[in-house]
């Protein structure tokens, strides 16, 4: 039998102290390398209050407080992953120890694609199939020496089965920042004082959370409740955010056939797909008539509701976690005689 492969990440958080896409992104990713039998061990440089060594999901976490030896974790590891702010610091020790470097890129920002351009990177991953495009458009202003030597898209992944349930009553927005679009819950609230609307509280960002009577604020939930907390009692979710690289709840929202109205970033047009309602962030009438006619008309509803369920089945994460196994198997030289 192959010796499992020593896979380090070196991340900024992980839950379940956050609910973040980008490390539930990275739950998934390394989730299925331990399936595959590998024994992936996650270092958070983030300070917490946790001193203790934990598992989560099979997967080992190391707090910021628990050891200091992540360097010498990073040389005894076959393969280092990274992404947002702790790349440049564990590509840095993956180029002195020749070590294989994965980095995750979740954004078109510039300075995740600048991190990825030192050199050293073995393989990118980017969320989406337009993030890797901008990564092209970025790449090709550099020497070809300077980007990643291969390159993979993992749409970020979502098992529908742990997610679906019977929708409830409610119009919800899912972490209620301004970016995320918390004032344009408050104002169709104000709108429409007969509907319920669920504020769930988010894991980052200065919350707008409405004192409305139509208005329940919902604490923040761990993923694996948000189908028993938030999904159950939701109608239809609201997506109404300035930036989306994707869109990982409203992919979870379709599980359960809940449809989406969504601000069309181009994040959220690709993961939605035709099964997303456009709406532009600003123009609140649109909103307000687009949830009209999904409330108030019941065929509407339904035909949206089995696009929503029919896009959550062409997301099936199976194959693009099946090709980022294979791909970290063969940096490491894994599948070699």
């Amino acid at each position: 039998m192959k010796k499992p492969l020593n896979i380090v990440a070196r991340v900024h958080a992980f839950p379940p102290e956050h609910n973040a896409g980008a490390e539930h992104m990275l739950v998934a990713m390394l989730g299925a390398l331990v399936e595959r039998g590998h024994r992936p061990q996650v270092w958070l440089s983030r300070h917490t209050s946790t001193r203790d060594v934990y598992a989560y999901q099979g997967i080992e976490v190391v707090p910021q407080g628990a050891r200091l030896d992540f360097a010498a974790a990073a040389r005894r590891a076959d393969v280092l992953v990274s992404h947002l702010e702790c790349v440049p610091t564990t590509a840095s020790l993956a180029r002195g120890f020749g070590r294989p470097m994965i980095v995750v890129c979740h954004n078109d920002h510039r300075p995740t694609l600048r991190d990825m351009a030192s050199g050293g990177v073995s393989l990118a991953v980017y969320n989406s199939q337009w993030v890797a495009a901008e990564a092209e458009l970025f790449f090709a202003e550099y020497p070809a020496a300077v980007r990643p030597r291969e390159e993979i898209v993992v749409r970020p992944p979502v098992h529908a089965e742990r997610y679906a349930t019977k929708p409830g009553k409610a119009v919800t927005l899912i972490n209620c920042n301004e970016a995320k679009g918390g004032r344009v819950l408050e104002e169709l609230a104000r709108r429409m004082p007969g509907q319920q609307f669920l504020a769930v509280k988010g894991a980052y960002g200065e919350q707008v959370l409405p004192d409305l009577p139509n208005v329940e604020v919902v604490e923040h939930a761990p993923g694996e409740e948000m189908a028993a907390r938030v999904y159950r009692r939701t109608r239809v979710l609201l997506m109404p955010s300035s930036y989306e690289s994707w869109g990982r709840t409203a992919v979870e929202a379709f599980a359960s056939g809940i449809p989406v109205i969504a601000n069309p970033t181009r994040g959220l047009c690709e993961s939605l797909g035709d099964a997303g309602i456009y709406a532009g962030r600003e123009d609140l009438d649109a909103w307000e008539t687009a949830l009209t006619r999904l409330l108030e008309d019941p065929a509407e509803y339904r035909l949206a509701s089995k696009r929503a369920k029919a896009r959550s089945a062409e997301l099936d994460p199976a194959a693009d976690l099946a090709a980022w196994c294979s791909a970290v198997e063969s940096l490491a030289g894994w599948g070699a005689p």
